[in-house]
């Protein structure tokens, strides 16, 4: 099973392309970039990895959303301050970017039992899978 992005549905796909592609949303998407993401499909769970270099965990948001899909999102807010003592020079400057991704999660996750943590420039998301009991019954069938 496979995580895949939430997709837009639309018969209209060449319009809606020509008009994303020249608007102002999608300007400001090309100066953004997505983080990499690796899934893993372990026995017990898949683990998704998003990198997030620099970035501290109050950052990163996962949630389920309305319709049963993984949202991630990452914020990051920099403000470098450089101050000179001897020029009384104070020097900002600000970088904003953010980014969001909904998965369709498979059908064999734990919603209830994900987790995250951020680790080395890692958001690694945990999506455990539901646990099936094999049922072994023993019995006696009567011969007729």
């Amino acid at each position: 099973m496979m995580l895949f992005p939430v997709m837009r549905t639309n018969n209209n796909w060449l319009d809606n392309a020509f008009n994303d592609f020249f608007s102002d949303a999608a300007l400001s998407k090309m100066n953004s970039t997505a983080p990499a993401v690796n899934v893993k499909d372990t026995e017990k769970a898949y683990v998704m990895e998003v990198a997030v270099p620099g970035i501290k965990k109050e950052f990163c948001r996962v949630n389920i959303d309305d319709n049963g899909n993984l949202e991630v999102a990452i914020e990051n807010k920099l403000e470098h301050k450089e101050e000179r003592k001897k020029e009384h020079y104070l020097r900002r400057e600000f970088s904003y970017s953010n980014y969001q991704q909904s998965y369709v999660l498979p059908d064999d996750v734990d919603r209830d039992k994900i987790s995250a943590k951020v680790t080395d420039g890692v958001l690694e998301i945990n999506l455990p899978k539901v646990v099936k009991e094999v049922q072994k019954v023993q019995r006696s069938i009567d011969v007729l």
